[in-house]
């Protein structure tokens, strides 16, 4: 059982993110974290949480949940304190400019143990190209006080594909992150959404496959093992292993997602619908194909791989047919990829597409 809890607050918005976020609505912070509450114990009965049901991963996204002061989440973790498995992976998103000491020290009081900062980059020009609010001695500092508080593992996003980006400027965004006390790095390639400040400069993002796998090897090579298309580290976020795993999970929030059996979860995205019925969601009702469909592209794409069993004959056929072209290993009943940069393709070619 995970449990994700979205915030929609953003001290500014980047040029890249079509995330259900927003700068203009601070005011409504301590109305939204209630109506959390109401959506959490509705919840925690419809997914039927109990000491003997634990939620084993909890994950505060966004938005920008630094934004938020500790106090403010206490009454949330004084609900779950008692579902909280003993070795619960706690992760909370923070940027670098708003993630104060104080701040820092208040959610590890809390039970935070692990931390995803959005670094982006420590190149401050490019930091400028992405619209981000923060420059690299901000992201330095962050890392090193949290790593001092004692949080047991801190992760970084990066992001390449950048108009500009070159060997070097990546090289150097990589030797930064290797020289701060990390254990994980989410590397993404800049993609150009729909209703975002890039959608009218698409030739901003420009990623060159040879030098994503030159990237990809980089993190490898410094012992960062690739775990999934866009995640590397010494440690396994637990948490999205269990959505590629199709654990169930809670999405608490506006804006959020949960899923349960065959059923998914959507909350109103407008924050201000969500405070005034923290209940009305919308419901999905997943067939089998579209659940395969969903295990087939997550297990290709992730170190989780995908059970035969679910597969058909067909199917099976043109797995194996993979697994000779050496594009998928085969492995107790389960099939792997081994380059995720095609994992797309090799999902579309074993589900007969």
């Amino acid at each position: 059982m995970l449990l994700y809890i979205h915030i929609p607050f953003c001290d500014s918005k980047c040029s890249y993110c079509a995330f259900n976020s927003y700068v203009d609505k601070f005011s409504l912070r301590e109305t939204y974290m209630n109506a959390l509450l109401t959506q959490l114990t509705f919840e925690l009965s419809r997914f039927e949480v109990s000491p003997t049901n634990l939620i084993e991963t909890v994950f505060i996204g966004g938005g920008t949940p630094s934004t938020v002061e500790p106090h403010l989440y206490r009454p949330i973790f004084e609900m779950i304190y008692p579902y909280l498995s003993n070795d619960c992976e706690i992760t909370s998103e923070a940027n670098p400019n708003s993630a104060t000491r104080t701040w820092l020290e208040g959610m590890y009081e809390l039970g935070v143990n692990r931390l995803s900062f959005g670094v982006q980059s420590f190149n401050n020009e490019k930091l400028k190209t992405l619209g981000r609010a923060h420059h690299t001695q901000h992201a330095l500092e962050a890392i090193k006080t949290a790593s001092a508080i004692g949080y047991q593992h801190i992760s970084i996003d990066l992001i390449y594909g950048v108009l500009g980006d070159s060997k070097a400027l990546l090289k150097s965004d990589i030797t930064h992150a290797f020289s701060l006390p990390i254990d994980h790095i989410s590397l993404y390639a800049l993609t150009i959404e729909e209703e975002t400040a890039f959608e009218k400069t698409p030739e901003i993002a420009e990623e060159e496959i040879e030098m994503t796998r030159w990237l990809f090897h980089e993190m490898t090579d410094k012992g960062f093992g690739q775990y999934e298309i866009s995640n590397f580290g010494q440690y396994q976020s637990r948490h999205n292993i269990g959505y590629w795993e199709h654990k169930p999970y809670i999405g608490l929030g506006s804006g959020a997602v949960g899923f349960l059996g065959n059923h998914r979860f959507y909350p109103s995205k407008s924050v201000e619908s969500y405070i005034n019925n923290p209940l009305e969601v919308f419901i999905e009702v997943l067939d089998e194909p579209a659940l395969v469909s969903e295990k087939l592209f997550l297990g290709f794409r992730s170190c989780i791989g995908v059970n035969e069993k679910i597969l058909t004959p067909n199917q099976i056929k043109s797995a194996n047919e993979l697994v000779k072209e050496s594009l998928l290993r085969y492995r107790d009943g389960r099939y792997f990829n081994v380059d995720f940069l095609l994992a797309d393709e090799i999902a579309l070619r074993v589900e007969g597409f």
